[in-house]
């Protein structure tokens, strides 16, 4: 017999995600409380009424530390993940924070450390693990049907809109270490079992750097693994403004001795022109006219429910803690190893020299 575990959730930041996240946990069965806070004190008690949650505030440690709550959706900017997630191991609450981690391996390291030292339940929404097509590839590596990876392909494109609005929010959060990391966790999650023992990258500057920001327009990375495997990654967020993607376009192959796979995740078989406009998915005063659907990153709003990967990886996650089931998010010590290998990228492509791993620190 199933035993079924109520939920408190505290969630910690009333942006576009964070509010997706509270939603789906709203409608989950398990969960009876929820908290909201956010920095902006009006955000979290709009978030709060939208979904009817027990309780808001504009200081995430009351949420955090309610009675009622026994986990926490950390959805803050990629810059402020550190204080509320060890505020919420320190209390022994479950945790889901997003991508990445944090931004350096020294905070992601204090991270690992609190949760290992509590046994502490912790993962990090990299959630193109629960888009359906590699999930999919996934299981197919676990079959062995593709052999032995030798090698693996991925690159993402986005419009120069969503990286500005990106890099405003948090200069340190590039293309590279917020975007391509996807892919390096796909890839790792493809390849499980080995590591990556050198990076060697190249990238090129352009518009973002006109904008203001010294970061590249394109990069393109060459993985070696422990057992051998290469994987050369790219990721460019400098397509024009009005680009028909309303997130990620790209591709992942995989190669194995005994198969190939390849996934096109460009959308382009999807095409809608509307001279009214399609609203952009995070960016609020954005659209576009022609739009291939589907390729928001976090899914997609259709006929009152939300789809897509943060709502298969949200409603995974509930029932993990709610029923025991297992669960394909990545783990702290995961996220810490592709959050290297972003930081190695970019060190190899300002360098211009070969970085091997792990890195020194």
């Amino acid at each position: 017999m199933i035993e079924r575990k109520q939920l408190g959730i505290a969630v910690v930041g009333a942006g576009r995600i964070g509010s997706l996240r509270a939603g789906l946990a709203a409608g989950h069965p398990g969960v009876n409380f929820i908290a909201i806070s956010d920095a902006d004190p009006a955000r979290a008690r709009d978030l709060a009424q939208r979904i009817g949650a027990q309780f808001h505030s504009g200081d995430n440690l009351a949420a955090i530390s309610r009675p009622e709550v026994n986990a926490v959706i950390v959805a803050t900017s990629e810059g402020e993940h550190v204080r509320p997630v060890m505020q919420a191991l320190e209390l022994g609450k479950t945790v889901l924070v997003e991508k990445p981690l944090a931004l350096t391996l020294s905070e992601a390291d204090g991270i690992l450390a609190a949760a290992e030292k509590r046994g502490a339940n912790l993962r990090v929404g990299y959630s193109r693990r629960y888009k359906e097509r590699y999930l999919i590839a996934k299981e197919q590596v676990m079959q062995g049907r593709v052999g032995r990876i030798v090698g693996a392909s991925a690159r993402v494109f986005n419009s120069r809109s969503q990286a500005l609005a990106m890099l405003k929010r948090n200069p340190g959060a590039t293309p590279v270490v917020d975007a391509l990391t996807y892919y390096v966790d796909l890839v790792n999650w493809m390849l499980e079992g080995a590591h990556v023992t050198e990076v060697f990258a190249r990238g090129q500057k352009g518009v973002l750097k006109e904008a203001g920001h010294d970061t590249d327009d394109v990069t393109w990375a060459i993985l070696s693994y422990s057992d051998g495997a290469v994987a050369n990654l790219g990721v460019s967020y400098a397509l024009p403004a009005k680009y028909p993607a309303l997130g990620h376009a790209a591709r992942l192959e995989v190669l194995g001795t005994e198969g190939v796979m390849i996934l096109d995740d460009d959308h382009t078989d999807q095409l809608m022109y509307s001279e009214k406009g399609v609203p952009h998915v995070y960016l609020p005063d954005h659209s576009v006219n022609m739009v291939f659907l589907q390729s928001g990153t976090p899914g997609d709003w259709a006929l009152g429910d939300f789809w897509g990967p943060i709502a298969n990886e949200t409603r995974a996650w509930l029932d993990h803690l709610a029923l025991g089931k297992p669960c394909a998010l990545a783990t702290p010590r995961e996220a810490r190893r592709t959050l290297e290998v972003t930081l190695a990228i970019e060190q190899s492509a300002a360098s211009r020299k070969p970085v091997a791993l792990p890195l020194a620190k």
